[in-house]
């Protein structure tokens, strides 16, 4: 017994002897990176920064109505070229059936053979002007958007010169 008395006597000694080496951290420690982040936010000046703050989000916001006109914009204008080869194409359609009757139906389907290949030319060809309009509409709200970017990222690296 008197073995395992000393033996728990030394343990309590050893373990309090790690404990005092591994001290927790005062309130003082804990608060120093507070601390001196406090010091660096109080280095900031931010003198009319909610005014700043407002006027910033109020062009974002300008910018995305600016794009979203221009998509929209863009969109009516894919719909309206598109209404235009639809109404072409029918009544390119419309006139050649009205000529082909009474007439010889080995030139008919000849010629109905030569529409039909350059209805499908025509069809590619306005495929490609469609998508070159709408790609040209979503590009120029992108670029309202991408200006906007760089206008925040313009103010912010300004911002950040003048503390330095």
């Amino acid at each position: 017994m008197a073995t395992a008395k000393k033996a728990a006597a030394k343990k309590t000694t050893t373990s309090s002897t790690a404990s005092e080496k591994k001290a927790a951290p005062t309130a003082a420690d804990m608060l120093n990176p507070l601390k001196g982040m406090a010091d660096r936010l109080q280095d900031l000046n931010l003198t009319g920064g909610a005014g700043k703050l407002l006027e910033s989000g109020r062009k974002d916001l300008a910018a995305l109505m600016q794009a979203n006109e221009k998509s929209y914009q863009g969109l009516q204008t894919v719909v309206q070229r598109q209404t235009e080869m639809i109404k072409s194409a029918i009544a390119e359609w419309q006139t050649a059936a009205k000529e082909m009757p009474g007439k010889d139906p080995k030139a008919n389907l000849a010629k109905l053979d030569e529409l039909g290949r350059q209805s499908f030319q025509r069809a590619i060809d306005d495929i490609k002007e469609l998508a070159n309009l709408a790609a040209k509409s979503q590009a120029d709200a992108f670029d309202v958007v991408r200006q906007r970017i760089q206008a925040n990222v313009d103010e912010v690296t300004k911002m950040l010169q003048r503390k330095q």
